[in-house]
């Protein structure tokens, strides 16, 4: 059985997540207490108690939602699974960063620290208003890149998301994406949903946070992975420090590839996955992409339990 582990973007974060964890195993506690130490502020209490809105801030949610995913690494750890043991990890967005971090690339504390870093890059980007993001849900990649080409104009208006299972995001000016939903409407897509985000990731109008990106990546210490870990914009594997750092700069203005991704690994042999973290979203998605691969999520004391059993 060769196995993946796979870690979560913005959008599945919840109030109370990792709770049970830190109550439970003392190896996640640790991971939650180094993040706020390294964050000078208790990020774990937003995560645990609320309120909804500040944990959904963009610069909470990209370090609470890591700490989650290395806090259930841990507790797979405690109960003797290595990492090493995986084909390759790969994280959507966001969880790039968790995957690099997993696999030994970026320290835990430097791993926080980026995303908070990330976060306000991404949310200072651009006056909140005037981008948006939409998911187009029913059609091709390539029929949805002429619309939004088409839609752009002297604007913004890109893929910034391929999911697989025929669910693609779009990203750019609040204008131009609102006419490409309507295009893609008019072009067969089965819906067209404005999503209730802060700004207009993984396009153009993330340059300055890209800059930004680069400046603190070329500050923090990256070594090369102990496993292969798929970059969202290659969507094939990075192990070079310099093509990480570098990627992961390109992946603030770029498209997640994450259809490719699941591909990849069903191309690679693996027929297993271990979701990280909160929620399922990838979980769900991988089913659709590659039947081939079955998957589990790690969130809870119980999951690590069933994992385990699973994975052996």
């Amino acid at each position: 059985m060769a196995l993946a582990l796979t870690f979560p973007g913005q959008g599945s974060q919840a109030v109370g997540m990792g709770k049970a964890l830190a109550d439970s195993i003392s190896e996640a506690k640790a991971v939650f207490d180094e993040v706020d130490d390294a964050l000078g502020e208790k990020l774990s209490q937003v995560m645990w108690e609320g309120p909804e809105d500040k944990l959904t801030l963009t610069a909470n949610a990209q370090p609470a939602l890591m700490a989650v995913s290395i806090a259930a690494i841990r507790a797979l750890e405690a109960r003797g699974f290595s990492v090493s043991k995986a084909k390759c990890v790969a994280g959507h967005s966001l969880g790039e960063y968790s995957a690099l971090c997993a696999a030994g690339s970026i320290s835990l504390a430097d791993t926080a620290r980026l995303l908070r870093i990330r976060g306000n890059a991404m949310q200072a980007a651009v006056p909140v208003g005037k981008g948006a993001m939409a998911a187009i849900i029913g059609l091709e990649a390539d029929v949805l890149g002429t619309i939004c080409k088409e839609a752009a104009g002297e604007g913004v208006c890109q893929i910034a998301n391929d999911n697989g299972g025929g669910q693609l995001v779009i990203s750019g000016s609040k204008a131009e994406v609102e006419a490409a939903c309507a295009a893609a409407s008019e072009n067969g897509a089965k819906r067209a949903i404005l999503l209730p985000v802060s700004a207009p990731f993984h396009s153009a109008l993330m340059v300055p946070a890209a800059d930004v990106m680069a400046d603190a990546l070329s500050k923090v210490e990256v070594k090369a992975p102990a496993v292969p870990v798929i970059a969202n914009v290659l969507a094939a594997p990075a192990s070079d420090p310099d093509e990480i750092r570098r990627l992961l700069v390109e992946q603030v203005t770029g498209r997640v590839r994450w259809r490719e991704t699941v591909e990849w690994m069903a191309a690679n042999g693996v027929t297993q996955s271990v979701e990280a973290g909160s929620g399922k979203v990838l979980t769900g998605l991988a089913r659709r992409i590659a039947r081939e691969i079955s998957g589990v999520t790690v969130g809870t004391p119980e999951e690590v339990d069933a994992a385990i059993a699973a994975i052996g």
